[in-house]
């Protein structure tokens, strides 16, 4: 059997600013606009009001991280998600060096609009770990 390619996407009100904080956190990059187009307000414009603004996506520069897309739904988030992203910066680490990684990561990503839920320290089975609220409210960890 071959490994498949995969992308994640969220439910969201406004997919081009949650892919762009996304962008911001993961180190991912925007897509050009779509052929024939000089931007992405220019492609937004040329569509039926109902579509415009309806996705967005990014993906890692690298492309081994997989692709986010994001697609506008109308109702709201009403429950914790059954699936969250782990943004990965105190692997390897450990202790105060872990903790104090995680802490300079979720300084940066407040600055950005996200939320620190709180701070899990470590205990005799688990590393530290902060739990956060994207610009939407959804839930993921830096860890």
């Amino acid at each position: 059997m071959s490994i498949k390619k995969f992308q994640v996407t969220f439910d969201c009100a406004e997919p081009e600013r949650l892919a762009r904080f996304w962008c911001e956190v993961l180190g991912y990059v925007a897509p050009p606009p779509p052929e024939g187009f000089a931007t992405w307000d220019d492609f937004n414009s040329s569509q039926p009001p109902e579509q415009r603004d309806a996705w967005f996506a990014c993906s890692d520069p690298s492309g081994a991280g997989p692709r986010l897309f994001f697609q506008r739904v109308p109702e709201g988030k009403s429950a914790k998600n059954r699936v969250h992203l782990d943004v990965r910066v105190g692997t390897g680490l450990v202790g105060d060096e872990r903790l104090a990684a995680l802490e300079a990561e979720c300084a940066r990503l407040v600055a950005l609009g996200a939320v620190h839920v709180r701070t899990l320290y470590a205990d005799d089975e688990n590393e530290s770990c902060i739990p956060m609220l994207d610009i939407e409210g959804n839930e993921f960890c830096i860890d």
